[in-house]
């Protein structure tokens, strides 16, 4: 992905704008790849005159609008998983659908913790999350946003990238709600273990606990996540804010994000 430096000035200072979001297209990366199919200028230009008798000639240069048709799960590229993605119900209430949970959670101070140290397939628990903030010196706070940087994303555009990563246990993931947090984040493709190794796990040991247990964490305490995030590098570890709005897809499971992260910037030119 193309680096972009971009600096805005916002209330509060100037900030440097990190794009964490993975495109939405076909990719190797993706198990069940989007499909884009392009309208181009000139079929633009000929669906006007289908639908209103307008000829191309009237048109400038006898172009219309270009556009694209989009067949893709809610859940690729970067995305948000809503609560009713892990279960039907959360904390004893019906799970809330992406276009329900409160815009808040998608905006805040983000923590960026580096896991990539960890081997592929290694289930983070509670203890390592904690011991790796108090390295950092950081109390976790209502509101903030954690990120795990996992190495999985240096991956992305192969079909390996679909292996990589570790994820999160079922305690790690309450012991981040329990202090607030309601939005975790990974630039894996899952936050929860590789699918692969839950499968090949389950044909040797045939353990219901290894299934999907950061997931199915949100069935006991309300959360959302965002999977599949990029340049997480570029962020520090606290001291940027996370902006991840999903599109409002109606009773959705889940929905696309843009990713930003607003890093604070030195004065200068720009």
């Amino acid at each position: 992905m193309e680096e972009r430096q971009e600096i805005v000035h916002l209330p509060g200072g100037r900030f440097r704008l990190v794009d964490l979001s993975r495109p939405l297209g076909p990719t190797e990366s993706e198990p069940s790849p989007p499909r884009l199919r392009r309208i181009t200028h000139q079929e633009g230009a000929a669906l006007w005159r289908q639908l209103f008798g307008i000829p191309e000639a009237a048109l400038p240069g006898g172009l219309g609008f270009a556009g694209e048709y989009v067949e893709a799960s809610t859940h690729a590229s970067t995305h948000v998983d809503a609560p009713f993605h892990y279960a039907p119900f959360s904390a004893g209430e019906r799970a809330r659908t992406v276009d329900e949970v409160p815009l808040s959670w998608f905006l805040g101070p983000a923590v960026v913790l580096d896991v990539s140290d960890l081997p592929d397939g290694f289930m983070i628990p509670a203890e390592e999350i904690e011991g790796r903030l108090e390295g950092m010196g950081h109390v976790l706070s209502p509101g903030e946003a954690v990120l795990f940087r996992t190495g999985a994303g240096a991956c992305w555009g192969a079909g390996e990238f679909f292996e990589r990563g570790c994820g999160l246990g079922r305690e790690a993931v309450l012991y981040l709600v329990e202090r607030g947090v309601r939005l975790v984040g990974t630039d894996a493709w899952s936050l929860d273990r590789p699918y692969p190794l839950i499968g090949a796990e389950w044909r040797r040991r045939r353990d219901p606990s290894l299934l999907w247990p950061a997931h199915f964490a949100g069935a006991e305490r309300e959360y959302c996540q965002v999977e599949k995030l990029a340049n997480l590098e570029q962020l520090p570890a606290v001291g940027s804010t996370l902006v991840c709005f999903p599109v409002k897809v109606e009773k959705g499971s889940g929905a696309w994000a843009r990713a930003v992260g607003l890093v604070p910037a030195e004065e200068g030119p720009g």
